[in-house]
């Protein structure tokens, strides 16, 4: 069953850590594709220098203004794209970055996605980095900004993440977010969560 509104308007710091194990899934043509998410990130307000909605609303984040549960794609280095969830209610701005995800259905068909060859008995290596980071995931589900920037969760029926069991919270590890030491308030956050001992966590 997919998670429905109530669970994405919470408090952001709570969706990016209840996110660990649940399953994201995308739906191409007959194709799907299903991946557990084993790291999050959270971007909490606009204080948060580190979130890309701390300057205010632009056109390149203006969905942040929206109620939790749509989309946020944005893009890095002029060539990747990162899928992040908007959290919270409507005008109250957060959102979830997803950072990997276990492949468990589809896995052939992502392969392909992600590195544009056929799947030939892959060595593990090569399945493991298929999706354990945040620009690999969005390549390996065929998600794109053009098609997906603004699409809701809650009711798309292409893409939406799947209710499972709540982890509990010794199966779960924090440390401080990526990639944002610009961020003189709010590198120091321990707001990146992962599941503990997943091998697609990201390196």
């Amino acid at each position: 069953m997919r998670l429905n509104r109530d669970f994405y308007i919470r408090n952001t710091i709570l969706v990016a850590r209840d996110l660990l194990g649940k399953i994201l899934v995308r739906k191409e043509g007959k194709k799907l594709y299903k991946g557990i998410i084993v790291e999050t990130e959270a971007y909490i307000n606009s204080k948060d220098q580190g979130a890309h909605f701390s300057k205010g609303l632009t056109d390149r984040t203006r969905i942040i203004d929206e109620v939790g549960g749509h989309i946020y794609i944005y893009n890095i280095y002029g060539m990747y794209q990162l899928f992040n969830i908007v959290t919270e209610k409507k005008g109250v701005h957060g959102a979830v970055l997803l950072r990997a995800i276990e492949p468990i259905e589809g896995i052939e068909e992502m392969y392909k996605n992600r590195y544009k060859m056929e799947f030939n008995n892959p060595p593990r290596r090569k399945l493991i980095n298929m999706s354990n980071g945040p620009a690999k995931l969005v390549m390996a589900m065929n998600i794109s900004k053009n098609e997906f920037y603004g699409a809701d969760l809650v009711t798309d029926n292409r893409i939406w993440v799947e209710d499972a069991p709540k982890l509990s919270l010794d199966q779960i590890a924090r440390s401080k977010r990526i990639n944002i030491d610009y961020a003189e308030i709010g590198r120091d956050y321990l707001l990146r969560f992962y599941v503990k001992d997943n091998p697609y966590v990201s390196k």
